[in-house]
């Protein structure tokens, strides 16, 4: 499978994750929508942390890290909650394909 974005074909790998990390803000919108997930604010601002954190650390955070930093981030959501509200899928891993980054390590980042 692969992604069309604006008439570039993106090619993916397991599981429908990017093989190289594409930070166009028109990748995400065609990512969920395959994923039948329709973006709000509170999916961008996961989207971006992620996305920072790629650029950051070269990988993805695992889901008790990803909690942990948005906890810190933005206190006063139960990030646990809403993460599987806005990514049902497997959050850690679900955010980080939609966000248009490679697929994470081991089960959900590293």
């Amino acid at each position: 499978m692969s992604y069309v974005v604006n008439g570039e074909e993106l090619e993916t790998g397991e599981e429908d994750f990017l093989l190289e990390a594409n930070f166009s803000d028109d990748v995400p919108p065609v990512i969920a929508a395959n994923e039948k997930i329709t973006l709000t604010d509170e999916h961008w601002l996961v989207i971006n942390y992620m996305r920072d954190k790629y650029k950051e650390d070269g990988h993805t955070p695992n889901f008790r890290n990803m909690l942990a930093e948005m906890e810190e981030l933005h206190p006063g959501t139960d990030w646990k909650k809403k993460l599987y509200e806005l990514f049902p899928n497997q959050p850690a891993r679900q955010a980080a394909r939609i966000a248009g980054l490679t697929k994470p390590y081991g089960k959900g980042g590293y």
